[in-house]
């Protein structure tokens, strides 16, 4: 069975920070490029982060540029979203996400290019 789990989230003040984990199994990690999107309640899914299977990063929001910053530690099977400089803005639920199906070494820009998603993890930022 392939499986995406994130963890890490929670509330966390304005300026704060968190580091999100999405933690595969049943699949060759490293060999496919995991994505970060995130939903805010009443909104759409939006695209946060992508990290391709040769580790090459790209941040997809600008609104997140300078703060986030995704990696992977092939060892663990993990790859981490670190959220720096919070606002409430950031507040979603936040999915890992792959392409388990076929040609899933790189990185895609919409949610409906990924078949396979993590449960989410909240996110909450507030004073």
């Amino acid at each position: 069975e392939v499986q995406l789990v994130e963890s890490g989230g929670g509330l966390v003040q304005p300026g704060g920070s968190l580091r999100l984990s999405c933690v595969a199994s049943g699949f060759t990690y490293d060999d496919y490029a995991i994505a970060w999107f995130r939903q805010a309640p009443g909104k759409g899914r939006e695209g946060v982060a992508c990290i391709d299977s040769g580790d090459e990063p790209t941040l997809y929001a600008d609104s997140v540029k300078g703060r986030f910053t995704i990696s992977r530690d092939s060892a663990k099977n993990t790859v981490y979203l670190q959220m720096n400089s919070l606002s409430p803005e950031d507040t979603a639920d936040y999915y890992c996400a792959a392409v388990t199906a076929d040609q899933g070494w790189y990185c895609r820009y919409h949610p409906h290019e990924y078949d396979t998603w993590g449960q989410g993890t909240q996110v909450t930022v507030s004073s």
